[in-house]
């Protein structure tokens, strides 16, 4: 876990990467996940909701849809792309300043 700290002391973020991967080192095949485990995506949603998750585009295009009850913040380069329920930016620094100060969670392959 990273945290970071502002300036001014008040506000603390941190920076949480979730990751799974196969035992081969494999994290994705063809925009999706190489296996299907109940345990691990219910895991997967206590873990990240109710918080902001920073993802590149590839990822919140892999989703059927959002995923209720967090915000998508997906990072990408094409400056005129956007989705239904995904607040973009197009660098590091702006995905974690509109997450804001408490946990934000990286996600995606």
């Amino acid at each position: 876990m990273l945290a970071r700290k502002n300036y001014g002391g008040r506000d603390l973020q941190q920076i949480v990467f979730y990751l799974a991967r196969a035992a081969n080192g494999v994290i994705g095949a063809d925009g999706d996940l190489p296996w299907r485990l109940p345990a691990d995506l219910k895991r997967f949603k206590a873990l990240t909701m109710g918080k902001p998750m920073v993802m590149g585009r590839k990822t919140f295009e892999s989703f059927p849809a959002p995923l209720p009850g967090r915000r998508h913040i997906v990072l990408t380069r094409d400056k005129n792309w956007q989705a239904e329920g995904a607040e973009v930016a197009h660098d590091v620094d702006a995905a974690l300043a509109l997450a804001g100060p408490g946990e934000v969670a990286v996600i995606g392959g």
